[in-house]
């Protein structure tokens, strides 16, 4: 292995996240070796959270965000989370200013240990989603699963978190759908041109919902932060809840999320540490540190 970096296996409700950490160097987590350590169980991902020296002033790290497929992603909501257990554990401190390539971020640690993230304001205009077609209201826009006169999932939501989503509202358990064979087909469905995230989402009460989404680059994930943002925003502007809303993640973890009146959405949450090691951002080898978990400082 040759100049290998540190990096830390952990996860924000379930959502599998490497945090690697780049500062001092010059080095980028090539695709190759995000797809390498994605393919192996014991370091399998939905994202890399790759920590690099800041690039404007008043910020703490310029975070690249690597999905399992090697594409770039521009937030992470869940992964944020994990980055700022891991940051606060080494420096003492509270309060971070991260830069990713979808603009600034606000995170910080609680002291009861639950970590926000400050997600930005949404977007809802078409051209800024982006869709490759004009609607005028993005609370529900024309696409469909299944048959015409009997749609199986049909008028998602849409909106941008940092990345697309599109949230389609059911009745019934969200279990209840296929979402391992829609998610591919919406993904890359011709109205988004720089794909998308899809979620299924059922409202359970004017101030919670049940969530689960598949993730552009990623697939079926355990958890989605910035989903679980998007489905709260359409949720209040569909007039389906409240501006405060519990997000119920598949591994049955919650996302509180508040969506603020100065239009900023706040998403707070845990995060865990799983293991520790090094690798090496060329070709994505990596060794395991030797500490069991529990010498962690």
């Amino acid at each position: 292995m040759t100049h290998p970096i540190p990096f830390a296996r952990m996860n924000g409700l379930g959502n599998e996240i490497l945090v690697a950490d780049l500062r001092g160097t010059s080095a980028r987590i090539a695709p190759e070796a995000a797809r390498t350590l994605a393919a192996k169980a014991e370091t399998h991902f939905d994202q890399i959270m790759a920590i690099h020296d800041p690039v404007t002033a008043g910020t703490f790290a310029f975070i690249r965000i690597i999905n399992s497929d090697g594409t770039e992603a521009g937030a992470c909501g869940n992964g944020t989370r994990c980055v700022v257990q891991a940051l606060s554990a080494e420096t003492g401190v509270r309060n971070f200013v991260f830069e990713t390539s979808a603009g600034l971020l606000e995170a910080s640690e609680r002291a009861d240990g639950l970590l926000t993230v400050d997600m930005g304001r949404p977007r809802f205009d078409w051209r800024s989603i982006p869709l490759s077609e004009e609607f005028a209201d993005t609370r529900a826009i024309e696409l469909q699963i299944g048959p015409i006169d009997a749609p199986v999932l049909h008028s998602p939501s849409v909106a941008s978190m940092g990345n697309p989503h599109a949230i389609f509202w059911v009745a019934k358990d969200v279990w209840s759908y296929a979402l391992d064979r829609f998610g591919p087909i919406l993904e890359n469905h011709p109205l988004f041109p720089d794909r998308a995230n899809i979620s299924i989402a059922r409202v359970t009460s004017d101030r919670s919902m049940d969530l689960r989404t598949w993730e552009r680059g990623a697939g079926l994930t355990k958890a989605c932060g910035s989903a679980a943002c998007a489905a709260a925003v359409s949720a209040a502007r569909t007039g389906r809840t409240g501006r405060s809303v519990a997000v119920t993640v598949p591994m049955g973890g919650e996302l509180l999320i508040e969506w603020r009146d100065d239009d900023h959405v706040l998403m707070t949450g845990p995060a865990e540490w799983e293991w520790s090691g090094t690798l090496d951002p060329a070709t994505g080898a990596y060794l395991r540190d030797e500490a069991p978990a529990e010498a962690r400082a």
